[in-house]
């Protein structure tokens, strides 16, 4: 059996399609869920991401949910794919984002390195100067993201003692964000004759006493590319 959830925080609407699988004479097994999904509003598509996942909230209302789904089991034994919709009603209303990202340039040029200043903004006192900023270019277009800023890392990947690095992607810690104090980070983008473009994310957590999830992210322009 498959379940689409959504839940709603901020400026994002999140959704996921928990499943319960089990086979004949009643074994049962764990299950890991994959896909797509879309969600429509008045006809009109305002919303789509892969499962589980978030993107822009819409508003209230009521909103058709569709989602293209496989549901794989552990140990193996069971895989399905299908599609599952349903009418959602939500009424959360929609907030004001309270982080921005601001970027300087719009395009790259390929076979070159393109200076690219971010700017990111808290814009409400609600919070704390926390935030998780990520960059990511395209993997197999060769880009390569460097920056000289001590809190940016290009992120470690595979197991211990692994030395290996996303050099398309960065993710800086940032701990002073404030309103009327945005951080600057300066990345270097160098591009092979292949283009790619690079999008900008944000990931911040807003404390309320020990409830949990009570975070957010907001999405930054994407910066494009020009053969």
């Amino acid at each position: 059996s498959l379940s689409l959830c959504t839940s709603t925080g901020g400026p994002s609407l999140a959704l996921s399609a928990p499943a319960s699988c089990s086979a004949p004479g009643g074994r049962t097994y764990a299950c890991h869920t994959s896909g797509t999904w879309t969600a429509r509003k008045d006809g009109e598509v305002v919303a789509r991401g892969a499962l589980p996942g978030s993107a822009d909230y819409a508003g209230p209302g009521t909103y058709e949910i569709t989602a293209e789904v496989r549901v794989r089991s552990t140990p193996a034994g069971v895989d399905v794919r299908g599609e599952a919709t349903a009418p959602l009603t939500l009424t959360q209303p929609l907030r004001e984002p309270t982080h921005r990202i601001e970027v300087d340039q719009e395009r790259l040029r390929a076979g070159r390195t393109t200076v690219l200043t971010y700017t990111v903004h808290r814009d409400s006192a609600e919070g704390d100067g926390s935030g998780r900023f990520g960059l990511i270019g395209e993997e197999d277009s060769g880009i390569r993201l460097t920056t000289d800023d001590p809190r940016c890392v290009n992120p470690l990947i595979g197991r211990h003692p692994s030395e290996e690095r996303l050099t398309h992607s960065l993710d800086c810690a940032l701990t002073d964000l404030q309103p009327g104090n945005p951080a600057t980070v300066v990345v270097r983008a160098t591009t092979t004759d292949a283009c790619s473009t690079v999008v900008s994310k944000l990931g911040y957590w807003m404390p309320k006493g020990q409830t949990f999830r009570t975070g957010g992210m907001v999405a930054g322009p994407a910066v494009g590319c020009d053969e």
